[in-house]
């Protein structure tokens, strides 16, 4: 099975076409995460804008057991 790259998937393989010192790289792969992580919270944010949770749901979420018995 061939799965073609994707465009970002290419973009960051020409970044890395040069050598990069360890530095470098641990710096490159800080800023993806922090820059995906950034973008997971932007969107649970407007999924629970969209479903009005608020600060008061989450609390009572905490104190809730949600395991179901099989």
């Amino acid at each position: 099975m061939e799965a073609a790259l994707n465009n970002t998937q290419l973009e960051i393989l020409k970044l890395f076409s040069a050598n990069q010192s360890e530095e470098d790289l641990k710096e490159i792969k800080s800023l993806l995460v922090a820059y995906l992580s950034d973008k997971v919270v932007r969107e649970a944010d407007k999924a629970a804008d969209a479903k009005c949770y608020t600060q008061q749901t989450f609390e009572k979420w905490k104190m809730e057991h949600f395991r179901k018995s099989a």
